[in-house]
């Protein structure tokens, strides 16, 4: 894909990076500033943070200008019609200004003096009863005019309580978008008074009874608005939509679907009358009727909402939809129709390290800054497998390191290409993409530390990791063949021509190859099926100790049927892992259904819904040795087979291991 891309980018990074560690901030702001500099001084404020937020942000909530006093320091607001320097997304941008004696905030429209305190949080210290703040000045933008998160509350549901909890969290790292996908053909989760019979216990097919009021979306739009995060409400049409036919007994696409259709959506568009965007749906359906699609947005349209709909779906020209939402790799909006990015997107497939890396190094559809054509992207979950807990959702799809990540680089901008060019593997050491993740891994642990102690924060810092990924050699199909050098292996002894032929790879873990296929470069370039792959890593303990240890070589999609592990194995692949010799063992599964279906919830399959493996490191060098042997990349117990390993091992107390070195030179050939 084109990209827009500056010929100074590595070294501005390389720049910007020193500015932010040299005056110690690195490790807070996210997402990162477009402009940012610091003084020595500091502005010491008598109270703590809550109250300052509290106080400040319902005095800015007011478009005016002036000043107010907070315990006798002065914070000033200026509205002006544009900022010098910014060029584009104006309305969110902000220039904020600290000195020893003041606080001032320059700003278009309320976005912008919101954002600005979201970043004068971030700086915010508490020391021994006051808020000591850096002295700063802070230039400020998005680099795209959409940052959302979609949850998939068709097949699932969340309270609308912890929905709200989500938006005020994200808009705290300057995400406003919410996607919130009301209906699938498991349910129908929005409250009609016309048809009441849509939300009737006997017409869902998963959670029933687990819909939103009216009551609950005006509660929700209110919060929302107050931090200034835009919903976009979905209603599928005329796909995905059997709870409609279940409650009706008749298709969307009928007469009689179309009349009721057009009740329900103006009953919708009187609850959600303000907003700027109605999401019609229109993917995955075969169309019996060819006027249904322009009929509907046409309709939606004189509610005066701008209709956004999927693509692939119907197929529009331009000025037939005012958005179109990419969603796979055929997802292409034609010229002259602005579009929002989410191919790739889909966190339900992502693992917790890889992935990650790839969301951080990605720009949005070989785009580094939006456009009036490139509005920017949404991050989505899909539940298509149950859950029997909502929290699962936030836990297993690693929902809130994949949404920081998203927000810093939706915000800043720029990437190193697309997702199907860079892949998901960390950069070489040294370079100026590796200084950008490592910047930008410091600053996430930081918010994870600081800002998410009581809430499921699934990673660990993983960049000093290091593996030795040996060539692929064929197995036949025969995923429990023994190869003659695996006793030397065992003991740390590599083939000489192998090790020469090794791939060095860094971090927690990383696919072999990926889970949409050759789409997304991994490890190996060409990966074949009938194959079986090595992996070394080397750490060294400076004494004896117990630690615990994430290892995973299947990460269950959150949106598959695929069967549990067989009790004593890893994985269908045969998978299985060493530390100086000694087999570690696989978890006992507590799933050990064989028919497929998406009604039987996960369980433990996934690392993030177990307690972590312990292990024993003997002090001195420790070697790990993990087969990974792949069968067929589709197979009857699983749709998306995963050629992929994650192993982050942590302390005794589940915290990352700082103490631990890894070095593949360590690694002997024979």
């Amino acid at each position: 894909m084109d990209s827009i891309k500056s010929p100074i980018w590595a070294f501005l990074i390389l720049l910007l990076i020193a500015h932010f560690k040299a005056f110690g901030q690195s490790e807070k702001l996210l997402p990162q500033p477009y402009q940012a500099s610091f003084g020595n001084a500091e502005l010491i404020i008598k109270g703590d943070k809550e109250d300052f937020k509290s106080k400040l942000t319902e005095w800015i909530s007011v478009p005016r200008d002036g000043s107010y006093n907070f315990e006798d320091v002065q914070v000033s607001v200026q509205w002006v019609e544009k900022l010098n320097g910014i060029d584009f997304n104006k309305d969110e941008s902000y220039l904020l200004e600290v000195t020893a004696e003041q606080i001032a905030i320059q700003a278009v429209k309320e976005q912008g003096a919101f954002y600005a305190l979201q970043t004068l949080l971030q700086l915010a210290d508490e020391k021994e009863g006051n808020l000591v703040i850096p002295e700063s000045r802070i230039l400020d933008r998005p680099a795209f005019r959409i940052r959302g998160f979609m949850h998939d509350v068709g097949r699932s549901f969340i309270p609308v309580e912890e929905l709200m909890k989500q938006i005020e969290i994200l808009s705290s790292y300057k995400i406003n978008v919410f996607h919130w996908h009301f209906t699938e053909d498991l349910a129908w989760r929005l409250e009609s008074r016309l048809f009441p019979e849509l939300t009737a216990d006997e017409n869902f097919e998963r959670f029933p009874g687990e819909y939103y009021t009216q009551e609950d979306v005006r509660k929700l739009l209110d919060f929302a608005k107050r931090h200034h995060v835009t919903v976009i409400p979905e209603i599928d049409l005329p796909g995905h939509s059997a709870a409609f036919q279940r409650a009706f007994g008749y298709d969307m696409q009928s007469k009689e679907g179309k009349e009721v259709l057009k009740a329900l959506l103006t009953e919708a568009g009187d609850l959600f009358a303000g907003l700027p965007y109605f999401h019609i749906g229109t993917d995955e359906v075969r169309f019996t009727d060819p006027d249904f699609v322009p009929e509907m947005v046409a309709f939606v349209r004189a509610m005066g909402f701008k209709v956004v709909s999927w693509n692939p779906g119907w197929d529009y020209k331009a000025g037939e939809i005012d958005m179109l939402q990419l969603w796979s790799y055929r997802g292409k909006a034609p010229e002259g129709i602005p579009f929002v990015d989410s191919r790739f997107h889909y966190i339900n497939h992502f693992d917790a390290f890889a992935d990650l890396v790839s969301l951080f190094r990605s720009n949005v559809a070989g785009y580094d800054i939006g456009s009036e054509a490139v509005a920017g992207s949404i991050l989505a979950i899909w539940n298509d497998r149950k859950l029997n807990d909502w929290k699962l959702i936030i836990r297993e799809n690693n929902f809130y390191p994949a949404m920081l990540t998203f927000a810093e680089r939706l915000w800043q901008g720029g990437g190193e290409g697309y997702f199907d060019e860079i892949g998901v593997l960390l950069p070489q050491p040294s370079t100026p993409a590796w200084e950008s993740f490592a910047d930008f891994e410091d600053r996430l642990l930081w918010q994870r530390d600081h800002q998410f102690e009581n809430s499921d924060f699934p990673y660990y810092k993983q960049r000093d990791m290091e593996w030795l990924v040996l060539p692929p050699l064929a197995n036949q199909g025969n995923l429990d063949l023994e190869f003659d050098f695996e006793a030397d292996l065992k003991k740390g002894q590599v083939p000489t021509e192998m090790l020469a032929e090794a791939i060095h790879v860094k971090g927690g873990g990383t696919y072999l190859r990926h889970v949409w296929g050759n789409l997304v470069p991994a490890a190996i370039k060409d990966p074949k099926p009938n194959h079986t792959a090595f992996v070394i890593g080397k750490v060294y303990a400076t004494e004896d100790k117990e630690v615990k240890a994430v290892i995973v070589f299947q990460d269950y999609s959150r949106s598959e049927k695929d069967l549990p592990p067989p009790q004593g194995a890893w994985d269908w692949k045969g998978s299985k892992a060493w530390i100086n010799g000694e087999p570690i063992l696989a978890p006992i599964w507590e799933n050990s259904h064989t028919d497929k279906t998406n009604e039987i919830p996960l369980q433990n399959e996934n690392w993030q819904s177990r307690p972590a493996q312990r292990l024993t490191l003997k002090k001195g060098w420790n070697m790990i040795l993990l087969k990974l042997p792949v069968g067929q990349f589709q197979t009857k117990e699983l749709r998306l087979v995963k050629w992929m390993w994650n192993f982050v091992i942590l302390d005794k107390d589940g915290q990352e291991a700082e103490s631990l070195k890894w070095d593949n030179s360590k690694i002997e050939s024979k």
